[in-house]
């Protein structure tokens, strides 16, 4: 018999990834439900032909804050895990209002932290599987050595301190109640289905419609970069390799300036530096985030893939192939 496991936020950027690349080569093992809340970075479009071609992925429209919700869905499903992808995730927005963020990402884990001790009752095997962010610990100089999972937490903006909030509740969920649970902390993410408000693909959307593209500060604040498909593979390696109460760090091993991504974004398009605007720097911006892979890669064998100057030129490319889909979502902002 297969089993189920809940894939939160699954229509969302990394999310969908992860069901495309992931759920769809797993079906013979288990059945995949996905609840996602669709806001607008969430965009059914881009997974419905996969839900609908497939017995073994069901979706449901949920909004983990709502905890009764999370409850009828946890009782129509025999849950065997849940992978969490469900979150509040671009600073500017989290400096805005950043109560949603509180709201979806702590609250909203608690939800599910609370759902899943009861399956857990029933079901030893379970494990939830928590997706986090590099954020968490802050930034860097540029002489610092880079993040390990011992690096202690110290969020800068509204939106890290939400994912370490969530961190903490999920660790405490290990340790007060003996829930199994994995927790991983990637760098930036890029490629196939981002949302235009992230940075490489708001710059490729507005090089290819020659729009200013806009950057905040010097354009100096460094970046470590990750393809969207290493992360997914990463995430799958921990859920299916990792040791319960384990946090794992998951980096590409490419650390770049900011305005050198644009350059290189430029370049690629074929248009002039003189797109490039220099704006205020947002609140409290991170100078520098760097990942140390050297765990995951030692006890679980991955390691990342993709170059960045490949995985760009993939992601550039992609872009230009699906206009229409990044039109859909732009008109959702």
């Amino acid at each position: 018999m297969k089993k189920n496991v809940l894939v939160t936020g699954a229509a969302g950027f990394i999310g969908s990834n992860f069901l495309k690349r992931i759920c769809l080569a797993n079906t013979d093992v288990y059945n995949f439900v996905i609840v996602d809340a669709l806001t607008y970075a969430g965009c059914y479009e881009t997974i419905e032909k996969d839900i609908l071609e497939n017995e073994s992925l069901f979706f449901e429209k949920v909004d983990i804050r709502n905890a009764n919700k999370v409850k009828e869905v946890f009782n129509k499903y025999d849950f065997k895990g849940v992978v969490h992808f469900a979150a509040e995730s671009h600073v500017d927005r989290s400096i805005e209002n950043p109560n949603i963020f509180v709201e979806t990402n702590i609250l909203g884990t608690l939800n599910l932290l609370n759902e899943s001790l009861k399956a857990f009752e029933s079901e030893p095997n379970f494990k939830f599987l928590h997706v986090s962010t590099d954020e968490v610990y802050g930034d860097l100089s540029n002489e610092d050595p880079a993040f390990t999972e011992l690096t202690p937490l110290h969020p800068n903006s509204p939106y890290s301190a939400s994912k370490a909030g969530s961190d903490h509740l999920v660790q405490s969920f290990f340790h007060t109640y003996g829930l199994p649970i994995l927790i991983t902390r990637c760098s930036n993410n890029y490629g196939p289905f981002q949302f235009p408000e992230k940075l490489i693909p708001l710059m490729i959307n507005n090089a290819i419609s020659n729009k200013k593209l806009p950057v905040y500060g010097d354009g100096k604040n460094i970046r470590d970069w990750i393809h969207v498909h290493d992360h997914v593979d990463a995430i799958w390696t921990v859920w299916s390799k990792g040791i319960s109460g384990e946090v794992y760090n998951v980096g590409g091993k490419s650390e770049v300036q900011n305005i050198e991504v644009v350059k290189l974004i430029l370049k690629h398009l074929g248009k002039s530096e003189d797109l490039i605007s220099y704006v205020k720097d947002r609140l409290g911006h991170d100078r520098r985030y760097a990942i140390d892979n050297s765990k995951i890669q030692n006890e679980l064998g991955w390691v990342p893939k993709r170059s960045f100057d490949e995985g760009l030129s993939d992601t550039i490319s992609w872009y230009k192939e699906n206009i229409e889909w990044l039109s859909i979502v732009s008109e959702m902002k």
